[in-house]
């Protein structure tokens, strides 16, 4: 075969994974599950949380880390989460249930999103879990449930509309926090108004150092008003680099519709960003150090003297090679020079595809037999089910050999958000059971399926 220029985008090493293939234990998963399936690796959840606490406490800023519950379902991250003291920020009654469950203390819980449920926000108060409140008449409903029940005061933060974005439909605008600060000194004991909350798209520092020094200030206002306003949260907002620089670089200035199935098109601006230079514990460093524009001094400092603890929500930051995704081959099919693998599962367990985007790093092809000589051979993955357009990789991954029938495809890095966000059961086909290693040092990793209640 011809050999091509195919762009390439190599994942960043990850010793764990490999370990997971090297000892044979990713074919024997996939033998005696019969399908897909997740690898999970707690102990990268652990070094990245333990990683952003050491930049809090290296920065002398009094601050917490809550991991965002909604980036993967699984159980073992919220225990993780529980046994490193840290928080989970949850948007369901179901997603609070089984935070408890595995451990995790109601008053380490952040509870957000929009015009939450009246069981929601009963089971927030009851636990003592922070709500971040949306809405006025949110807050009306928080303080009737802390005034009519015999738990202690309700724990809030009034989530901030951006003056970036002013049509969002989530958070507060100036007039509605006006009310909301008079409502919440208004109900006295039946509320502890603890700060504010925001959170902003994308991964600009900049933006983020601005509206965190506009909300200190809020804090000091609030302060006047008898409030204890002593918190903020400032979202998630701490990219993931799954590539390195050169690689990317040169994927987005070579890519083109030639490249994937059916001259499927992209623009890079479609694409997730797989690198970035500042990434998780270091891009938080970095926020804390950046100077919000007319300050003189670093977000870090403005939040120290004024004695406002920062809080941050990361969900993907903290899975950052915390886990991968496995298919089996189920047949290949050529077509006009390049080949199509068909695997034994969907794109709904990639979730990029369904944002109408593609997850570029590059598959790892697991020969079940030794191959015959390496060399190039491109293919696009399709998914095991009636769609056209449900494409597991609709780019021709150049593999170093030809798929098939019964190998593996390792998808690297997806516990951050790619596992679960849109898993179905279409065509009745079972979800992909979650496959905890919790050992990769050993000569042969150990495992056990994860604990989250189905």
């Amino acid at each position: 075969m011809e050999v091509t220029p195919w762009p390439v985008l190599p994942a960043l090493p990850d010793p764990a994974t490999d370990a997971v293939v090297t000892s044979g234990l990713a074919a024997e998963l996939a033998y005696a599950l019969g399908g897909p399936f997740h690898i999970l690796l707690p102990d990268a959840f652990t070094a990245n949380l333990t990683a952003m606490r050491s930049v809090l406490a290296d920065t002398g800023v009094n601050g917490f880390v809550y991991f965002a519950k909604k980036a993967n379902k699984a159980a073992v991250f919220v225990e993780r989460a529980a046994a490193g003291g840290a928080g989970v920020d949850v948007a369901s009654a179901a997603e609070l249930r089984e935070a408890l469950g595995h451990g995790v203390r109601g008053e380490h819980l952040m509870v957000t999103g929009p015009a939450k449920d009246h069981v929601l926000l009963r089971l927030a108060v009851t636990h003592g879990a922070t709500v971040a409140v949306d809405s006025p008449d949110e807050l009306d409903r928080v303080v009737a449930l802390a005034t009519t029940g015999r738990a202690g005061p309700a724990r809030v933060l009034l989530r901030v509309l951006p003056e970036s974005r002013p049509h969002s439909r989530f958070g507060l605008d100036d007039l509605e926090l006006a009310i909301a600060l008079k409502r919440c000194a208004e109900a006295g004991d039946a509320i502890r108004m603890d700060g504010f909350s925001f959170h902003l798209s994308g991964y600009a520092l900049q933006p983020r150092a601005d509206l965190a020094a506009r909300l200190i200030g809020l804090c000091r206002t609030a302060r006047s008003q008898g409030l204890a306003a002593g918190r903020i949260s400032l979202g998630g907002g701490l990219p993931v680099s799954y590539t390195d620089a050169d690689s990317w670089n040169t994927f987005l200035g070579t890519q083109n519709p030639g490249h994937y199935h059916a001259r499927k098109t992209f623009g890079t601006g479609d694409f997730y960003p797989y690198h970035s230079p500042l990434a998780g514990a270091h891009a938080l460093a970095a926020l804390l150090a950046t100077r919000p524009e007319g300050a003189d001094r670093g977000l870090a400092d403005l939040a120290r003297d004024a004695g406002v603890e920062l809080l941050v929500e990361p969900g993907r930051a903290l899975l950052d090679r915390a886990g991968a995704t496995v298919f089996r081959v189920q047949g290949v099919k050529d077509r006009d020079g390049y080949r199509i693998v068909t695997v034994d599962g969907t794109s709904l367990s990639l979730s990029e595809q369904w944002f109408g985007s593609e997850y570029l790093p590059d598959p790892l092809l697991v020969p079940t037999v030794p191959g015959p000589v390496p060399g190039v051979y491109p293919a696009s993955v399709g998914a095991a089910t009636c769609l056209e357009s449900d494409m597991l990789t609709w780019r021709k991954i150049a593999f170093p050999h030809p798929p098939r029938p019964g190998d593996l495809l390792l998808y690297p890095n997806t516990a951050g958000y790619q596992m679960d966000s849109n898993e179905s059961p279409f065509h009745d086909l079972p979800l992909p059971p979650k496959v905890v290693v919790d050992r990769t040092d050993r000569p042969r990793p150990r495992w056990r399926l994860d604990r989250h209640a189905a």
